[in-house]
C-alpha cells in the first residue's frame, strides 16, 4: 500500500501496481516495480560474470568508502557517493575477465571534481611506516591556501586504507604520514587528492604510485 504525504497531488511511497515511488534526499522518484526471477530460467555465462564483478568491485571498494564518501560529494544529487565510486571503478579500473579480475590501481579514482589539483605531487618512503608527500604551488590557479589533503594508502595484499583527509593544507606543500603499522613491508598504493575547506569543491585524485617494499 502507498502513502500521500502532501495530498492528491503530491509524491507517494509504497507499490501502486506496476511502479514504486520512493524518496531520497528530498527527491522524489518513481520507478517500475522488480519483477521476481524465474527460478527455473538459467543464468548465461554473461549474466555471471557481469554479477561476480559487481561483487567483486563492492567487495574491493569496501576500504576506501571513507575517502570516496567525500571524494564524490560534489557529484551525489542523484545517486550516492558509494554508488558513483562504484560505478567510476567499475568501469575504469578493473582488468581481466570472470573469473579473473583484478585491479589497474593506476586507474583508480577516489576523488572527482573541477577544483585544481596539487602540482607536481611525489611521494617517498622516509621511514619503514612514514610517508613523506610534497607538492609545488598552483600559480594562477583559483585554489586556496586552505585546500584540505586527501591522502589514500591501499594495502592490496590485506585489503586494507589507511589515510586522511584535512592533515595537512595546499599550503603546507609537504607532509609526513604515519601508516597503518600492519602494513609494514608490504606493496602500498598511494593516492592523493585536494577538496576546499567547506568540502564544495572537489579535486580529481591523483596516483602517485606504488611503494614497493
Amino acid at each position: 500500500m502507498a502513502k500521500i504525504s502532501k495530498g492528491i497531488l503530491g509524491a507517494f511511497s509504497g507499490k501502486v501496481g506496476p511502479v514504486v515511488g520512493s524518496n531520497w534526499r528530498s527527491i522524489a522518484y518513481i520507478k517500475a516495480s522488480p519483477r521476481k526471477a524465474n527460478k527455473k530460467s538459467k543464468r548465461s555465462a554473461a549474466q555471471i560474470a557481469n554479477q561476480q564483478k559487481f561483487r567483486f568491485v563492492s567487495e574491493w571498494l569496501v576500504p576506501f568508502h571513507p575517502y570516496v564518501s567525500i571524494g564524490f560529494l560534489n557529484l551525489s544529487n542523484v545517486k550516492s557517493e558509494i554508488n558513483l565510486a562504484f560505478s567510476e571503478n567499475f568501469h575504469r579500473a578493473v582488468v581481466g575477465e570472470y573469473p579473473d579480475f583484478s585491479i589497474d590501481y593506476s586507474k583508480v579514482v577516489v576523488s572527482k571534481g573541477e577544483l585544481a589539483g596539487l602540482a607536481n605531487p611525489s611521494v617517498v618512503l622516509a621511514d619503514p611506516n612514514l610517508l613523506y608527500v610534497s607538492w609545488s604551488d598552483n600559480p594562477g590557479q583559483r585554489v586556496s591556501y586552505d585546500d584540505q589533503l586527501m591522502l589514500v594508502v591501499y594495502c592490496p595484499e590485506l585489503g586494507i586504507a589507511d589515510g586522511f583527509v584535512g592533515g595537512a593544507k595546499r599550503a603546507d606543500k609537504a607532509c609526513r604520514f604515519k601508516f597503518n603499522q600492519k602494513m609494514l613491508g608490504k606493496a602500498l598504493e598511494v593516492y592523493v587528492g585536494v577538496t576546499s575547506f567547506n568540502r564544495k569543491k572537489i579535486a580529481n585524485s591523483i596516483y602517485l604510485g606504488r611503494i614497493a617494499p
